[in-house]
């Protein structure tokens, strides 16, 4: 890679050392050259050079628009262009460059690599990862074997959600180009966590936080792995340690706020209602202490919290049902039975939701609703004592003995004491039932 005056030689040596660009500042985005072009420089680019080494985006922009609207194919100026574009947070138009770039210079290394990379900051992954991979076939020429490491790494990111074993390889790619740095490790941890490889996950999260302890990432993601595996007290202590090198931040005290609840501790509820209050339009934190309050007892608290989040997602499923159990525990049960009606229509396969409306449904006399309702939760989750019961009330009702004696049997068998008010229910209902006439 030839560093011309327009990148500064701070990039040139960001560049060499592996480094990614922080996107929002404009003198760090990557202004790099393709070898191969060697041409005499054109006065129209190198006065746009000249501006940009002095970060004078508009003084560049006024040169390079007018040339490369009469110069469509130089790709060192559509590259120039590109760079200036990216400067001035125009990613669409920086996007556009670069690759009219890369078509004028297919050859281009650097050019491939920056549409990528654009890409990828402007969360179009999709489109990113072709281009990376095209990238990482190119010769790197000068740019030398740290640019191209810049690209495995970047699809490493790409991939780590949606394939971790192709995510692995990227890594891998990148760590034969250069050496191992602390990122790589965390996001080793990150790809093996994905996969379910929750030691090597473990044992490479440890390994940045001996480098690192205030690692919010490494952190956050053994806390993550702590609390898959119920570790609760250990995740406590963690996290609170963590907690006092980073006292505010939100990914942190939430996975806190989950062990406290967990723990069934009380110390949840205060903890989650000032993070809402810092984050009050957070809505996995709202949710999160909506949820809390729900369990605590606080009915109307929770139920406060849902109408805001359903005043902005009106059909979520999920927020739907939370609200009708909350409407079940404060016996609005014809409210509650339309609410959850509107969850099942909008998700089918919402176990929870046919549920409620089953319930909801024997609780306002609608024995065939509940039947239906049962009928449909069957499909997603195996029967317990509270279906069967319901089931067996719904029989009563409609006056199906056989089913409702059979019923109420199952009810029994499964129910071994834990409901003595519906046991002794049954037991009565049976009596009449399976009297002999």
């Amino acid at each position: 890679m030839r560093c011309f005056a327009v990148a500064s030689f701070f990039f040139c040596a960001s560049v060499a050392l592996g480094q990614s660009p922080a996107p929002d500042h404009a003198q760090q985005v990557p202004a790099v050259r393709s070898s191969a072009q060697e041409e005499p420089l054109a006065p129209e680019v190198a006065d746009a050079e000249a501006a940009i080494v002095k970060s004078d985006w508009d003084t560049a922009e006024k040169k390079l628009t007018p040339y490369v609207a009469v110069h469509p194919d130089d790709a060192r100026a559509l590259f120039d262009a590109g760079y200036v574009a990216d400067s001035q947070n125009r990613l669409d138009d920086a996007a556009g460059l670069y690759r009219r770039a890369v078509r004028a210079n297919p050859k281009s290394f650097e050019a491939q690599l920056m549409l990528g990379l654009l890409l990828a900051r402007q969360g179009k992954l999709a489109d990113a990862r072709p281009e990376l991979a095209a990238a990482t076939a190119l010769e790197v020429g000068d740019a030398g074997p740290a640019a191209k490491a810049r690209a495995w790494r970047a699809l490493a990111q790409i991939d780590k959600s949606s394939d971790p074993v192709q995510s692995s390889t990227d890594l891998l790619e990148a760590l034969k180009l250069t050496p191992e740095t602390v990122d790589d490790t965390l996001l080793a941890a990150e790809i093996a966590d994905q996969a379910g490889q929750y030691e090597s996950a473990e044992a490479a999260y440890r390994r940045v936080l001996a480098k690192d302890p205030k690692s919010a990432s490494a952190n956050a993601g053994l806390a993550h792995l702590l609390i898959a595996r119920k570790q609760y007290p250990e995740a406590e202590t963690m996290l609170r340690s963590a907690l006092e090198q980073s006292p505010d931040d939100p990914a942190l005290t939430a996975q806190l706020a989950t062990v406290l609840v967990a723990e069934n501790k009380a110390e949840a509820v205060p903890l989650l209602e000032k993070l809402h209050d810092a984050h009050p339009k957070d809505a996995s934190i709202t949710e999160m202490l909506a949820q809390v309050l729900a369990e605590s007892g606080d009915t109307a608290g929770s139920d406060r919290l849902y109408a805001i989040l359903l005043a902005s997602n009106p059909n979520d499923a999920s927020l739907l049902v939370a609200h009708g159990q909350n409407l079940v525990r404060e016996l609005k049960l014809m409210e509650a039975f339309g609410v959850f009606d509107k969850a099942t229509q909008l998700d089918p396969a919402n176990a929870d939701a046919w549920s409620g409306l089953a319930f909801a449904a024997s609780k306002t006399g609608q024995p065939a609703i509940v039947l239906h309702a049962l009928t449909m939760r069957s499909k997603y989750l195996p029967e317990n004592p509270s279906t069967y019961f319901l089931w067996a009330t719904a029989y009563d009702t409609l006056h199906n003995k056989a089913a409702a004696s059979a019923y109420y049997h199952h009810f029994l068998d499964a129910a071994g004491g834990k409901f003595p008010n519906e046991e002794w229910q049954a037991k009565q209902r049976l009596i009449v039932l399976e009297k002999k006439p």
